[in-house]
């Protein structure tokens, strides 16, 4: 595990400890990790939980010990100590692929696209119903979506849809009208400022462009949600798909296939992709729980930002033979694959097979 993959999987502890209510802060760009100073064990040390302490209303010590439990056990660490006011030594273990990934990508691949639902048989009808504003709408048809993956009865309503939307965005609801007093949450989120521009980007920049910031934080539109480079989040995420599909193209032309195994090379499985990968489920019930799309979206591009380290070493190279290993981490793409394309069809947007 690099500093950069150590450095995400600290700051996806902390966003695991906010969802689940144990801390109140804002989620920090980034997590500095460093070599232990004195007094220090292991091979890298954070001194994040200082630095979230005075926001959280609590100790160091205390936010370290939040963080440590999240951290212990996560693919790639051997063990986590606090020492000091609350510094956090982590010990690397790069052996951490093995059985343990092989168990998930099979996990993943067996349930595909629908990694991370949830069958649930009766339960109360959930009732959402939105405002005649476009962003409202589009936002609780997706929740619908997701309390559906949990296995959850959904019936959504709007006050309107105009035509345009649905042509447009594709977005679909249940029924019309008013609020009626069986509805179970009103989806308000802060409305768009010019709807126009939004309807501009199309189906796919659209719907991300609506769902990708928080219920309460407002929508910026505007044509670099087109730009099929980096530095926009969807295209990272829908490349990276179309990468793991083409990868198993290509490893069909060379005669071999999927087969999930331990993952072995430490240089070429970044073991933040498996973290990545097996805490989708719980990002699909916080995101369901909240009614918050935005939780899916941020995590569908930090399963590509993980995952994209490891594509260049799947298939074999120069003289290479494909071997027990290459099948493995094809299988681990194939499985990033699944959760990006499930992740996607959940928002309403199309995962293309080719970029």
């Amino acid at each position: 595990m690099t500093p950069v993959e150590l450095s995400r999987t600290v700051l996806h502890a902390v966003r695991r400890a906010v969802d689940a209510g144990e801390l109140s802060v804002a989620v920090p760009e980034r997590a500095v990790v460093t070599p232990p100073g004195p007094g220090g064990r292991g091979d890298y040390a954070t001194n994040i939980a200082l630095q979230l302490a005075r926001p959280a209303g609590q100790t160091p010590l205390r936010v370290a010990e939040v963080l440590r439990r999240r951290l212990v056990g996560v693919v790639g660490i051997a063990d986590v100590v606090l020492t000091g006011p609350g510094f956090i030594n982590i010990s690397l273990d790069e052996g951490g692929g093995g059985a343990v990934g092989a168990g998930l990508v099979a996990e993943v691949l067996r349930a595909g696209g629908r990694y991370g639902h949830v069958e649930r048989a009766g339960g109360a009808v959930v009732r959402l119903h939105c405002a005649r504003e476009v962003r409202a709408v589009v936002v609780g048809e997706v929740v619908g979506r997701l309390l559906r993956a949990q296995g959850m009865t959904v019936r959504t309503s709007a006050e309107g849809v105009e035509p345009r939307w649905t042509d447009v965005l594709g977005v679909r609801v249940d029924g019309g009208g008013s609020a009626s007093a069986e509805v179970s949450v009103n989806v308000r989120p802060v409305p768009v400022a010019d709807p126009d521009s939004l309807l501009a980007l199309g189906r796919d920049a659209g719907r991300w462009a609506l769902l990708r910031p928080a219920g309460h934080d407002r929508v910026r539109g505007g044509a670099e949600g087109l730009v099929q480079r980096e530095v926009n989040p969807l295209f990272r995420v829908r490349y990276v798909h179309a990468r793991t599909r083409a990868l198993g193209r290509n490893a069909a032309d060379l005669g071999f296939v999927a087969d999930p195994g331990p993952l072995e090379g430490a240089e070429r499985v970044p073991p933040a992709t498996l973290a990545v990968l097996a805490d989708h489920p719980r990002v699909l019930a916080v995101a369901a729980e909240h009614r918050a799309p935005d939780r899916l979206a941020r995590h569908l591009v930090a399963v590509a930002d993980a995952a994209l380290p490891l594509l260049p070493g799947v298939l074999p190279r120069g003289g290479e033979k494909p071997s027990a290993a290459h099948r493995a981490r094809l299988a681990l793409a194939e499985a990033v694959g699944a959760v990006l394309a499930g992740g996607l069809s959940l928002l309403g947007i199309d995962a293309p097979d080719h970029i």
